[in-house]
């Protein structure tokens, strides 16, 4: 059964792969900080959609479609159009790359993040075990 991308079933099924994920929970093991992705409309999408992803430790707290980016408290705000997402999401964009190239726009502790980059590939490899189907 595939997950529609963009819903609150795809991203706690995603919360469900991270918390199965040793490579993750290894690679954050001290990670503190949660994020809001947002998923802004496109070509392909036709409004924007809002995350919530609750990381703490190696293993995801609480995973959420919410209505805005400040209905949850998050360290970290991750943005790019739902195309770029979609790259992200199977495998042909690396996150770390699609913000150093601003592709994938991120409020918060840039540095903070760029000390994880082996956390933020695994939360790739995890984002890529659910099983998605894409708007057309």
């Amino acid at each position: 059964m595939a997950f529609k991308c963009p819903s609150d079933e795809w991203i706690k099924e995603f919360g469900k792969q991270v918390n199965s994920s040793k490579a993750y929970e290894e690679s954050a093991k001290d990670w503190e900080g949660d994020f809001i992705f947002i998923m802004e409309a496109d070509n392909t999408l036709p409004k924007t959609f809002y995350f919530f992803v609750g990381l703490l430790h190696g293993k995801s707290t609480d995973t959420a479609l919410v209505e805005s980016e400040d209905v949850r408290p998050a360290q970290f705000r991750l943005a790019a159009s739902f195309t770029t997402w979609r790259k992200i999401i199977e495998g042909k964009l690396d996150p770390i790359q699609a913000i150093m190239t601003g592709k994938l726009k991120l409020k918060g502790n840039l540095a903070k993040v760029l000390r994880y980059p082996k956390a933020a590939k695994e939360l790739v490899n995890c984002v890529m075990q659910v099983p998605t189907e894409f708007p057309s």
